[in-house]
């Protein structure tokens, strides 16, 4: 015990073992749905869904064993919700590539990332970021995740006619905001893991009143990834005429991850003179991770944003990551049994880890337009278009408009120039 907390400066991060296992468990537990809905989507592209399942454990393991050992932050890293969407039905099913090939397509631009921060431009890109669109970026990511919160408990469906309306308040609704109003008391009362433990007493809640399904097998003890593993076709991807899918995938994924890393890092307090600390590190992690995903037979692997409830419960250093990456790696046999924490109870914890984050609302200035209309669109398109790359691209190009419109096209950094023109490019291509 005492070789960990000199491991990861526990005292020096103001933070204890038993904090740091609770935060680990609550982000393992709040993510641990992507066991199951990355499978889900890449089944649909061609390949074997049980290999995919123990893939996605192993890649979300070693992605977050990374983050602890090497970044020593309390994130984790699992295959990106939205990337894996891209890769099954706009690049296998919409346009015809195999999905080995578009495994192939996902590690060069993994390859291609690891160059460019290996060579410092993803770390001058982040750091060249406006402070009011760093802030609103954290903001827009509270209100994403709040937002996937509020559809997991149902309360926010979809409607033909205005997009979407209130859901039908049913007993597993009921139960999640007595989750949430649980974890808030909780939280209110600073108990440590009011987040885990308002999880675990929806779900056991849940068992009581015949919600939650016990499964039929607790364990699966032969794991088998060789109908995906190593199975890339690297040359097929190399074709000229996939070069704008590499392009694609290098551009979402670095937003998606950057615009994670910003919100998170916020949170965590790890932003010390307008920098985030062990920014580099970070990077090179997340490169690595989606390059190793590659080779086993996953889509892009990417920092994620349930990382916030880990540190909401006061996860703040390496060992919290370390713990989610075990559990991660636990579960690959144990994957069956992990099925029994429906989305009503991990959805709580959503909402409160999207209302924590608000707090950087207060530092804004919305007396300037200049500052405003960018941090506006940056915040409401995030959840709006279900992306956060979107909302981020807009609010660049918000940014560079307005600052031109102005006057004040001189204070404009190169590499917000150069960002915002290649977001407009993605935008425009992207409608194709």
């Amino acid at each position: 015990m005492h070789l960990l907390e000199r491991f990861f400066n526990l005292r020096l991060a103001g933070t204890n073992l038993r904090t740091e296992v609770l935060a680990g468990a609550t982000t393992f537990l709040t993510a641990a749905y992507i066991i199951f809905v990355n499978p889900d989507i890449l089944a649909k592209a061609g390949m074997d869904r049980h290999a995919l399942v123990v893939v996605t454990c192993l890649v979300s393991g070693l992605g977050t064993l990374l983050f602890a050992l090497v970044a020593k932050v309390p994130m984790m890293m699992a295959p990106g919700m939205g990337l894996n969407a891209f890769f099954t039905f706009t690049i296998v099913l919409g346009q015809g590539v195999s999905w080995r090939t578009a495994l192939g397509i996902v590690f060069v631009s993994g390859v291609l990332f690891l160059i460019l921060t290996l060579i410092g431009v993803r770390e001058k890109i982040i750091h060249s970021i406006p402070p009011h669109l760093r802030f609103a970026t954290s903001i827009g990511i509270g209100v994403f995740i709040a937002f996937i919160g509020l559809q997991n408990l149902g309360l926010i469906k979809d409607n033909p006619a205005t997009l979407v309306q209130l859901g039908r308040i049913d007993l597993p609704a009921l139960l999640g905001l007595g989750g949430l109003v649980l974890t808030a008391l909780l939280t209110a009362r600073r108990v440590t893991g009011a987040i885990l433990w308002g999880i675990l007493a929806t779900t056991v809640t849940g068992l009581a009143l015949g919600l939650v399904s016990l499964p039929t097998t607790w364990l699966d003890l032969r794991p088998d990834i060789t109908p995906i593993a190593f199975e890339l076709d690297i040359p097929g991807a190399l074709r000229l005429g996939l070069l704008a899918n590499i392009l694609a995938f290098m551009y979402v994924d670095l937003f998606d991850s950057l615009g994670t890393m910003l919100a998170v890092a916020n949170q965590a307090g790890m932003v010390k003179n307008g920098k985030i600390e062990k920014i580099g590190s970070m990077l090179t992690c997340d490169a690595v991770a989606t390059v190793g995903g590659a080779l086993l037979g996953t889509s892009t692997t990417t920092t994620y944003l349930e990382s916030a409830c880990g540190i909401a419960v006061g996860g703040r250093t390496g060992l919290t990551a370390l713990v989610t990456a075990a559990l991660f790696l636990f579960a690959i046999p144990l994957a069956p049994a992990l099925a029994i924490v429906p989305g009503f109870a991990t959805a709580p914890a959503l909402i409160v880890v999207g209302s924590l984050m608000m707090a950087e609302v207060r530092q804004l200035d919305f007396s300037r337009i200049e500052l405003a209309l960018p941090a506006f669109l940056t915040m409401i398109l995030m959840p709006l278009t279900y992306s956060i790359a979107t909302g981020i691209m807009f609010g660049f190009l918000a940014h560079v408009c307005i600052f031109a419109l102005i006057g004040k096209a001189r204070e404009l950094n190169p590499t917000v120039l150069v960002i915002a023109a290649f977001s407009l490019l993605n935008l425009v291509l992207g409608q194709g």
